[in-house]
């Protein structure tokens, strides 16, 4: 490599290099990206796309007096090398390590930390109001993707910025795809942008017309050139329309690894004195052949082998079926039984195990984008009009219906099924990411039923309840990966809870997945001497008021949601409302934003561990004695 990019000054050799001159450093940071991230695994494809613009970003601007406001965040790594975090991609989303995410806690360069979608334009013009309040001078510039272009939030923020005339610099990186390929009307348009020479056969028709007009011509066509308000495409032709309407100058379309053309189009950009979208092509993947060939499996990534693209893990053993693959496979066999079912997808088809559907019902296979609140909105359409939609959306990304799955499905007691995936501890992607809180959001709505499966069999099941045997909302909630655990096959279930056993001295309940690490403590305590019984919560609303009738002297819970809200309070509350005395114990994720890590070192870190139920459990007798 010409470059030592974990001692270097990256800011200064990129002010200082001529625009043209900056090979070297995209082709050094797209080799230490593809060595770094092959061992520690990450989101590559989307990184290794945006060198050249990244590197164009900070030659164009002044971070951090200039704020760069990245989208997602999943694709900021070129950033935090350039800012001088080369030297810690060693621990890139490890335990206590780098983030994969922009951190204000990690760098002045992060003006604004993010993990989901569609959130750098509100961002964006927060930092601009607050800029001119206080009468400042720098830019605020936005980086969003053309998969964020879907949601919602977006269209809201352009609004105020096109009205509000903020001054504010929108860099739209469009590589066609989100993880997935985009869809929807806004992909369709940008396609057509993106696909359209009108603009440089108009360009080049103007300057030959120009150039024939005797005397003056030629140096008209120079003046042209040369003035900072130089023609746009959204004069030429309006295709850039959408952006014009709402009050934002239209530049573009841009090649994504020219560095030339895009300080060109920057500088176009600084030039006016408003809201400028800048428009810049991309390829998810570039400069490595594997993602070049399959950006949506290089997009988060696994630890894999360089000269071939195949995962580490890959080349030992197979890889268990997970709970998205359990619930998709079962989704599919109910819809060849009911015509009625449909499923629906916030862009996360694939990674909700929604793929064999497609395949074999796409007409019933609905992909809204990025778009929760929609998704959820549309899901309860379908429902009022006949239909049983079923709709897999991760745990942290349902979040952001919750107004939908209030008034429009629960208040409405809908027939609507949701899948959440990612529920609890998630691991490597920390806070932004875990899903901590559905337990606590979705029991406390009326009409909600709340299903928790303790493996994938269960799902199976719970799923075929919901579909078959209910006629309101529920919500079936499972963990991220593998389906397979280690307790005894479970009692089919029916809608009740499964009690596995009796003690006399403590009682478990777990909530869903967490059935493991009861039975593992559970084992432990009658190694101790102590009378343990063990039941599986898998229906964690309604609450079950006579699950609080047990004859222990304590009930330890357990789940892997916040404390706050969750199952755990709840069954302390009813208990104290029913008066019983028994001691009660409540292990949950607490009440603060985790991390990232293995799932294993957070549930460690969060006291969720076999021995710290067993160690609650016999500090309490020993108080007691």
């Amino acid at each position: 490599m010409k470059y030592d990019l974990e001692h270097e000054d990256l800011i200064s050799i990129i002010k200082n290099t001529d625009e043209h001159d900056l090979g070297d450093l995209c082709h050094d940071i797209r080799e230490f990206l593809i060595q770094k991230i092959s061992r520690t695994g990450g989101h590559l494809a989307s990184n290794l796309g945006v060198v050249e613009l990244t590197i164009a970003m900070h030659k164009a601007y002044d971070s951090p007096n200039d704020k760069l406001i990245y989208d997602v965040g999943h694709q900021t790594y070129v950033h935090k090398i350039i800012t001088g975090r080369a030297g810690e991609f060693d621990t890139l989303r490890k335990f206590k390590g780098l983030s994969g995410f922009p951190k204000s806690y990690e760098s002045v360069h992060d003006a604004y930390d993010t993990g989901h979608s569609s959130t750098s334009l509100g961002a964006a013009a927060g930092y601009a109001v607050a800029r001119d309040l206080r009468g400042e001078d720098n830019n605020v510039v936005a980086l969003i993707g053309d998969g964020a272009m879907t949601g919602g939030l977006v269209y809201e923020a352009l609004n105020n910025i096109g009205s509000s005339r903020l001054n504010i610099k929108i860099i739209l990186n469009d590589n066609g795809m989100s993880i997935a390929h985009n869809v929807g009307a806004m992909s369709k348009h940008l396609q057509r942008l993106r696909s359209s020479s009108n603009y440089i056969n108009a360009k080049k028709s103007i300057r030959t017309s120009l150039d024939n007009v005797p005397l003056i011509g030629k140096s008209i066509s120079k003046g042209i050139s040369r003035t900072k308000s130089r023609i746009k495409l959204s004069v030429l032709d309006q295709q850039g329309i959408i952006f014009e309407e709402l009050g934002i100058k239209y530049i573009g379309p841009v090649d994504g690894y020219d560095i030339p053309k895009l300080l060109g189009a920057f500088r176009a950009a600084n030039a006016v004195d408003g809201p400028t979208l800048v428009h810049v092509i991309t390829k998810k993947g570039q400069g490595y052949s594997w993602s070049e060939k399959y950006p949506r499996k290089f997009h988060g990534v696994g630890p894999f082998n360089i000269s071939n693209g195949n995962l580490l893990s890959s080349d030992c053993v197979s890889k268990p079926v997970s709970f998205s693959e359990v619930f998709g496979n079962k989704l599919l066999d109910l819809a060849r039984q009911d015509d009625r079912i449909v499923a629906i997808t916030a862009a996360m088809g694939t990674a909700t195990g929604l793929g064999p559907f497609y395949e074999a019902f796409p007409d019933r296979f609905f992909d809204v984008g990025i778009a929760e609140q929609h998704a959820v909105l549309f899901a309860a359409g379908l429902a009022k009009a006949g239909m049983i939609p079923v709709a897999p959306i991760y745990s942290s990304f349902l979040q952001r219906a919750y107004d939908q799955l209030i008034e429009d499905v629960c208040i409405q007691n809908q027939h609507v099924i949701f899948g959440v995936d990612r529920a609890g501890l998630v691991g490597a992607d920390g806070e932004t990411h875990h899903g901590a809180f559905d337990l606590s959001y979705l029991s406390s709505i009326p009409n909600m039923t709340v299903l928790a499966p303790a493996d994938g069999t269960q799902l199976e099941e719970m799923l075929d309840y919901a579909i078959n045997e209910m006629n309101s909302p529920v919500a079936i909630r499972y963990p991220r990966g593998s389906s397979k655990f280690k307790h005894l096959k479970l009692r089919p279930f029916a809608g009740k809870n499964i009690g596995l056993s009796k003690g006399s001295d403590v009682t478990i309940l777990a909530v869903g997945s967490m059935l493991d690490t009861a039975l593992e403590a559970a084992r432990a305590l009658m190694a101790e001497g102590y009378s343990v019984g063990v039941t599986s919560i898998g229906v964690v609303a309604p609450f079950e008021e006579a699950l609080t009738e047990i004859n222990t002297e304590l009930v330890v819970t357990i789940e892997d949601n916040t404390k706050r809200g969750g199952f755990g309070e709840n069954f302390a509350a009813a208990a104290i409302t029913c008066g019983h005395s028994y001691g009660v114990i409540n292990i949950a994720i607490p009440d603060e934003f985790v991390g990232q890590g293995s799932i294993e070192q957070l549930r460690d870190e969060c006291g969720m561990m076999p021995d710290d139920i067993v160690k609650g459990a016999i500090e309490y007798f020993e108080r007691k004695a």
